[in-house]
């Protein structure tokens, strides 16, 4: 008989903790085996009923969600899912090592809640099959490259969970004069723009999230809306975007597939391909079309993941040209953008 997934609740408020019991025990694989009202409790705990994965507040008292992620990790390798307001803060969770994030509904009707529920019930059952590294705020360094790149280049990324630390750790050491980048991280709505505008900041590259007709440009990097699919078009010799809405496609919208798909048919040999961690296999079809039509392709390898999932159906399929550590990505792309 399989083992159900043991989850402790970290919420102080009683009213929505409850709401989160009641609604992920209504999967038969998940058991709520305690539940904590701050920090403090929760380490106690963790220690008593060694949880599979944890779900966790930001804002509590005593602690904040931050920081008990921030100190907890490197002691006790558990999975945290950060479940919290709209806010910046769920990317300095992030940062601080937790595996996910999902976002409380702000009018919590009944259907509202529903979806919450179904969401947060998918995110523990991949949180329990994940990896946890402890780590704090990204600080890679932007290596110095002789750049003579070619007019014309596309790079198309994809990623699900853990995609937001990897992105950041990649577009982070890339240079300002990069070739145009286009990405799908699966991501709730509104999410999207607030993690744009993180990594706007964060590095010298000019990111936003993608708005119908805008132009992909050399330093300019456009990642689909949470909820809006987005496909590349050729303009003369220029590339712009379409963001639109549409059922999901390989489980998702925006599908990694989508874009993909779109990148093989309109870049082919111009465009490089990267999939990176997180769970199922959208990106791997659409992959596997771009190195098809010429286009090279990387895929995260399996020790740096956080997920092994879409990295590895792109390469059991023949999808990916080279596994590479997450590390070794922005050196295999400037690269590959030489060749």
């Amino acid at each position: 008989m399989k083992r159900k997934i043991k989850v402790l609740v970290v919420d102080d408020s009683i009213v929505f903790r409850e709401a989160i019991i009641r609604g992920i025990e209504t999967d038969i694989n998940i058991k709520v085996v305690a539940k904590a009202a701050e920090p403090f409790e929760a380490r106690d705990k963790i220690l008593e009923w060694e949880p599979d994965v944890m779900t966790c507040d930001i804002e509590m008292p005593r602690m904040n969600g931050i920081e008990f992620v921030r100190r907890l990790l490197p002691q006790y390798s558990i999975p945290v899912i950060i479940v919290s307001s709209l806010s910046k803060a769920v990317f300095d969770a992030m940062d601080a090592g937790a595996v996910d994030f999902v976002a409380k509904p702000v009018d919590k009707s009944s259907g509202n809640m529903q979806v919450f529920i179904r969401e947060l019930i998918a995110k523990i059952k991949v949180a329990a099959v994940s990896k946890v590294t402890p780590h704090n705020a990204v600080t890679a360094a932007r290596t110095a490259y002789d750049n003579h790149f070619p007019e014309n280049r596309i790079i198309a990324m994809g990623a699900s969970t853990g995609g937001t630390e990897a992105l950041c750790s990649i577009l982070m050491q890339l240079p300002a004069d990069i070739p145009g980048i286009v990405i799908v991280q699966h991501i709730p709505p509104v999410f999207s723009r607030i993690f744009s505008e993180r990594l706007n900041n964060q590095t010298s590259l000019t990111v936003k999230e993608a708005e119908d007709g805008d132009y992909v440009e050399k330093g300019k990097v456009l990642i689909a809306p949470g909820d809006r699919h987005m496909c590349v078009n050729k303009i003369g010799d220029r590339y712009k975007v379409e963001v639109f809405d549409g059922e999901k496609i390989s489980g998702h919208c925006p599908s990694v597939d989508m874009l993909f798909d779109s990148v093989s048919k309109k870049a082919g040999n111009e465009a490089i391909g990267i999939i990176l961690t997180g769970m199922g296999y959208d990106g791997a079809r659409g992959l596997l079309a771009m190195k098809r039509k010429g286009a090279r392709t990387i895929g995260q390898d399996e020790k740096s993941c956080v997920v092994y999932g879409m990295p590895k159906a792109a390469y059991d399929i023949g999808a990916v040209e080279l596994q590479v550590p997450l590390s070794g990505i922005p050196r295999t792309l400037i690269n590959m953008l030489k060749c």
